[in-house]
């Protein structure tokens, strides 16, 4: 019974897949990780036990809804929601949530966790910045939070405009991401500094993660960001920059 279910899943996401590809040869496939992958249930509930070594799900969402001005009418996109640490805790505040990724399985582990707490105002879609197709009325607001690293500079710009596409005029967007702000003369010192200060804070299975994410993974410049973010026709009201290693940016989509 375990192997006819694993073979389920398998042929699932293999189709899930299909259905999200794009009919143009060019287009970046954004179902093939660049980094950690998520492609079971197993990985789904390993990385949700572990940030929440080092993330308060609840605090986080209560203060994106106060940042973005939120209010039990309100409804947003969670767009690479993962296991659903803002989706599901937004979900008690606001109308509706949108929750988008482009995993099967953090989805379904999303799924889970939403029916136990009993949460029937969200919808969940299987998708990203790149193939996710709203059809919907525009939303209030977007959160991103550490998802747009996946994607190379050219194509965070195409799915920043996407995303622009599915708000409401003046609606925002809270963007969390990993951005880089320090000196990049002295990068491998940075890199290493960091690396044992995540495995000071977590363990040393943060020591993997975070080096297949400076291998492999397309985080960037604070600079690159907020052009891409502006040419996206967004405004920038604050830029954040923690750590060195982290920005978080709240917008607003130009008229």
């Amino acid at each position: 019974m375990k192997v006819k279910e694993m073979d389920i899943e398998f042929y699932r996401q293999y189709s899930n897949k299909l259905e999200a590809g794009s009919d143009s040869k060019w287009q970046y496939d954004e179902t093939k990780s660049c980094g950690a992958k998520f492609n079971s249930l197993m990985c789904a509930r390993k990385y949700d036990k572990q940030h929440q070594k080092f993330r308060d799900y609840q605090k986080e969402c209560r203060e994106i809804i106060a940042l973005l001005d939120l209010d039990s009418q309100r409804t947003v996109m969670d767009i690479g929601c993962g296991t659903g640490a803002f989706a599901i805790n937004a979900a008690r505040y606001l109308r509706k949530v949108y929750a988008v990724d482009i995993s099967d399985a953090m989805l379904k582990y999303a799924r889970k966790k939403a029916a136990r707490a009993k949460l029937n105002n969200i919808d969940f879609f299987q998708g990203g910045f790149l193939t996710h197709q709203h059809c919907a009325e525009p939303v209030d607001a977007v959160v991103s939070v550490l998802v747009l690293h996946h994607l190379p500079d050219f194509w965070k710009l195409i799915g920043l405009r996407r995303l622009g596409r599915m708000l409401k005029t003046n609606g925002k967007l809270y963007l969390y991401d990993v951005v880089y702000s320090f000196d990049v003369e002295h990068y491998e010192m940075y890199f290493d500094r960091f690396i044992q200060s995540a495995v000071g804070r977590v363990g040393d299975e943060m020591k993997k993660g975070m080096e297949v994410h400076f291998r492999r993974e397309y985080s960037t410049f604070g600079w690159v960001m907020e052009g891409l973010i502006e040419k996206a026709g967004f405004e920038i009201e604050t830029a954040d920059y923690k750590d060195d290693f982290f920005a978080a940016y709240l917008c607003t989509k130009k008229e």
